[in-house]
């Protein structure tokens, strides 16, 4: 079974086979961005920040959830009938919701919607099933310099079930990079040193109570990690999300720029420009997108932006 077949299926226990486990919310194939060539990506779920512009919400909770699109809804109710937990009910505007308090994930709602309007997110996954689709492609990776990466969420808040994976394609003789956001004991990091060819590694504002406000956790420990990595040999691309109004001022890209010129092993310094398109997923996991009223730069914009950090270090790029 293959990640796309496995998607309509919700087995919660999945997490109770043998060998260790880890929660995927999607792998992504063909994919020409996150490190070099063809690559394929592989999302774990949860995460320690809870960053206002997310583009995939979906992640943020360690745990599977159900996710409801209402453009698919026919209003069959179908799930409201076979709900156990009577979790599923009309909303103040006659639309059908779901109570997230008293659903408990049996995923009956989501095994009788035949019309594609709920599903689950998250599926347990064994370091083989992971890399039985990441193997899928290795003649692609072999002929472009790709490889796979892990993404998420964070994932080293997955330790060992991501050190298991690249475990795994290294002894396939696979490129491996790590997307993180550098918020994990060091310990972990460096756990996974020899396993890993490439980090890339998100700052999203070098001012700690700002980063706090933005994300829910300070930054001290994200800009150390950042560094001793670098002091320890290994390769990192520096990421920054530029969020109009959030962390776009000069002061800040000025700041984030010399931050990563000061880095031995710097391969890059990509600007991230923000977009809306996980806004919707927001609203399909009964949330409130925090930024509704932010919208993207321009390309000009963009454009000197880049320029500005340009001045400060080098290889810098737009987009991952």
């Amino acid at each position: 079974m293959n990640w796309k077949q496995r998607q309509h299926t919700f087995r919660l226990s999945d997490r109770d086979r043998p060998g260790p486990t880890g929660l995927v919310f999607d792998i992504q194939r063909f994919a020409v961005h996150d490190g070099g060539g063809i690559r394929t990506l592989v999302f774990l779920k949860g995460c320690p920040l809870r960053c206002q512009w997310c583009q995939n919400p979906e992640s943020m909770f360690p745990g599977p959830e159900i996710l409801r699109i209402p453009h698919n809804c026919i209003s069959c109710v179908k799930c409201m009938t076979l709900c156990p937990q009577q979790a599923i009910c009309y909303d103040g505007g006659g639309e059908i919701d779901i109570d997230r308090v008293r659903c408990d994930l049996c995923g009956d709602c989501v095994t009788s919607c035949y019309a594609g309007s709920m599903t689950i997110v998250g599926r347990y996954l064994t370091a083989g099933e992971v890399m039985e689709e990441v193997d899928r492609d290795r003649k692609f990776y072999a002929e472009s310099g790709g490889g796979v990466t892990f993404s998420g969420g964070e994932p080293t808040s997955q330790p060992d079930f991501l050190l298991s994976c690249l475990r795994a394609a290294k002894a396939r003789g696979l490129h491996t990079a790590v997307e993180t956001c550098g918020h994990a004991p060091w310990e972990t990091l460096a756990a996974l040193r020899d396993v890993v060819d490439l980090f890339l590694c998100d700052i999203k504002h070098m001012d700690t109570a700002r980063h706090r406000e933005l994300t829910g956790m300070p930054n001290e420990r994200i800009l150390d990690n950042i560094a001793h990595l670098s002091q320890a040999g290994s390769a990192l691309r520096l990421r920054l999300p530029l969020v109009p109004g959030v962390n776009d001022s000069e002061a800040n890209i000025v700041a984030s720029a010399q931050f990563a010129a000061g880095l031995p092993t710097l391969e890059g310094f990509d600007i991230l420009p923000y977009h809306r398109l996980g806004e919707a997923k927001w609203r399909q996991l009964g949330r409130v997108y925090p930024l509704h009223d932010v919208a993207p730069h321009t390309r000009e914009d963009v454009l000197a932006k880049a320029c500005l950090a340009g001045r400060h270090v080098e290889g810098v790029g737009i987009g991952g």
